[in-house]
């Protein structure tokens, strides 16, 4: 048989039904808030590393790391959590696999995708990368150009790309008046402007970057607007890391990059690649 509660009791039952839900929530919310006080506890950052130049190298020879996300992740750890950093070894299949099984806390230089954020929570990112443009500074084709892809597509203008890369795809829908020069690598279009058989080197950015500053007397870099892509580079963490964690490094993150400090960096890993790659005199 139904009972009915005066509306005061009923009252009191919908209240404690609410307090117990909330109750029952507590300890999932709890245990989500815990990855930078377990890293404490345990006393070491352990940082994903997939080799990619400037982002992430290792020497052979003493196994030391280096590279701007290696900086970071170093920085981070020290300097914030105040734990010891390890660096892990592994490859760029690997690297997503090994965050959710847990093998290492952040995983260093992930492009931002649709796809990976379906696996893995992304930092805000680091920097950006994106296809660009290097020219001969002194080129009178290009006297006044700006940052638009229309300023360089002219008749008589040569696009130097890498064969079936993404730049390839990306530069083939947006020049309607030059002429793409596809070669097999990454040397040979580099030479192709150097020899002044092309005008315009077209490769990602951070490329693009280390080879500018090796050649700083004639080179011009030029991100062109709008992009012809972009996307973040960013540290990739555990995608149940709660909203207030992963907080704590996008404001790291966030105060480095406006104070120019992750593009020191960047200039510093740059540098190191470069001096490697120089033969010995």
């Amino acid at each position: 048989m139904a009972r009915f509660f005066p509306r005061s009791i009923r009252n009191v039952i919908a209240s404690a039904a609410a307090v117990g839900a909330l109750l029952a929530q507590a300890p999932v919310q709890a245990a989500e808030t815990q990855v930078w006080k377990d890293i404490q506890a345990a006393g070491v950052l352990r940082c994903g590393a997939a080799v990619a130049a400037p982002y992430v190298m290792r020497d052979a020879a003493s196994g030391q790391y280096s590279g701007y996300f290696v900086d970071l992740c170093r920085d981070f750890g020290e300097k914030v959590l105040k734990v010891k950093v390890d660096f892990v070894d592994t490859s760029w299949d690997n690297l997503v696999a090994g965050l959710q099984s847990s093998k290492w806390d952040l995983a260093m230089a992930l492009n931002q995708t649709p796809e990976r954020a379906l696996a893995v929570a992304f930092s805000v990112p680091a920097t950006d990368y994106q296809v660009s443009l290097l020219v001969n500074k002194d080129n009178p084709k290009f006297a006044g150009a700006g940052n638009s892809v229309a300023d360089y597509d002219k008749e008589g203008v040569t696009f130097a790309v890498m064969s079936g890369t993404a730049g390839d795809k990306l530069i083939s829908a947006a020049v309607k008046n030059g002429k793409i020069m596809r070669l097999p690598g990454m040397d040979e279009t580099r030479l192709a402007v150097m020899s002044r058989r092309a005008d315009v080197l077209v490769d990602a950015n951070d490329t693009n970057h280390l080879f500018a500053l090796a050649n700083p007397d004639w080179t011009k870099e030029v991100l062109p607007e709008p992009a012809l892509a972009k996307q973040g580079v960013s540290f990739g963490l555990r995608r149940d890391i709660s909203a207030a964690d992963l907080e704590v490094l996008n404001i790291y993150l966030t105060q480095r990059r406006e104070t120019g400090e992750i593009e020191a960096l960047v200039d510093k890993a740059s540098a190191e690649v470069n001096a490697a790659a120089k033969p010995a005199q």
